[in-house]
């Protein structure tokens, strides 16, 4: 089964989401898979660098999991979201 995840957190908080992920039983793949959406805040515009821009970045995390680990793939990934402050949505529709 492929199963998507949006975090919104910091690259440190991805990393361990992925280790994390990765080292659970009946988890076959796990990675950062590359934002599709074109961003507008390029290198020389004008709002690049602003602190509003500074925060936590979204990342797309995808897997392919057992039906059998689903269940602890979904509770360790909300488990580390709450506990580093990030948010957190499935997308299961792949």
């Amino acid at each position: 089964m492929r199963l998507r995840l949006q975090l919104t957190g910091t690259d440190d908080v991805a990393a361990e989401l992925i280790n994390r992920l990765g080292s659970l039983g009946g988890v076959e793949r796990v990675e950062e898979v590359g934002d599709l959406m074109p961003h507008m805040d390029d290198d020389d515009s004008s709002s690049a660098g602003l602190p509003d821009d500074e925060g936590p970045g979204v990342h797309q995390i995808e897997l392919v999991v057992s039906a059998g680990a689903l269940d602890a793939v979904r509770a360790l990934a909300v488990e580390l979201a709450r506990e580093r402050d990030a948010a957190l949505e499935f997308d299961e529709s792949l």
